[in-house]
């Protein structure tokens, strides 16, 4: 059973950085992605980044390229959103999620093709 737990969220100003963490427990092979999503107060859950776990390849939405960066650890078992440059557009819950069938980001990222999530962290972006 996989299971993503997230850590990191918070209040930041315009302007202002935070560093989102998922750790990972469950997985028995590295032949899986970890994608990030996001979903503000009455829109859909939007994706944000994707990193193949074996491949260390990586997608961003447009929205985000040149500020978000993922990446992971696999000493820790932990995939990683350093969010800069963060502006109140990004004011969401973000959610991590595996998707088990693939080694490599698939474009565009539906989120009904993850198969397992974690609970979720706040990131509010307000001045």
């Amino acid at each position: 059973q996989v299971q993503l737990v997230e850590s990191g969220g918070g209040l930041v100003q315009p302007g202002g950085s935070l560093r989102l963490s998922c750790v990972a427990s469950g997985f028995t092979s590295d032949f899986h992605t970890i994608g990030w999503f996001r979903q503000a107060p009455g829109k859909d859950r939007e994706a944000v980044a994707c990193i193949s776990y074996s491949r260390g390849t990586t997608y961003y939405v447009d929205s985000v390229k040149g500020r978000f960066a993922i990446s992971k650890d696999n000493n820790k078992n932990t995939v990683y959103l350093q969010m800069n440059s963060l502006n109140p557009e990004d004011t969401a819950v973000y959610y991590c999620a595996t998707d088990l069938d693939f080694d490599r980001c698939i474009v565009p990222m539906r989120y009904g093709e993850y198969d397992s999530w974690g609970q979720g962290t706040q990131v509010s972006v307000s001045a």
